[in-house]
């Protein structure tokens, strides 16, 4: 039983901080727009920048992942090694290219 009300203090915690991020959000959207727009600009510039160099870093990733798979012959840690890496980097990608979309659901822009 302590078990559970430790668990249930922990998600309403949990619920807490959450809600007062968003009502951070929510505060500052609602502000002068564009000042954030000016302070915007320059950081969706770096972030484009490092989204491309990481998708030309993952292409190479994916491209030595590609050959130690074919290298691997019967090594099943070398096959299991190509794959986690494959595997990694199609995440890490999803995650940075998918990160503006998430930002605008939340802003509601």
């Amino acid at each position: 039983m302590p078990q559970i009300k430790s668990r249930k203090a922990n998600v309403m915690l949990l619920v807490g901080i959450l809600s007062l991020c968003l009502l951070q959000i929510v505060l500052v959207s609602a502000t002068d727009t564009s000042a954030y727009d000016q302070i915007l600009k320059p950081v969706q510039a770096i972030y484009d920048l490092v989204k491309y160099a990481v998708t030309v870093i993952a292409g190479l990733v994916l491209l030595v992942a590609g050959v130690t798979y074919i290298s691997s012959g019967s090594d099943p840690i070398k096959r299991d090694k190509a794959k986690n890496m494959v595997m990694y980097v199609l995440i890490g990608l999803g995650v940075i290219w998918a990160a503006p979309f998430v930002v605008q659901l939340i802003l509601g822009t």
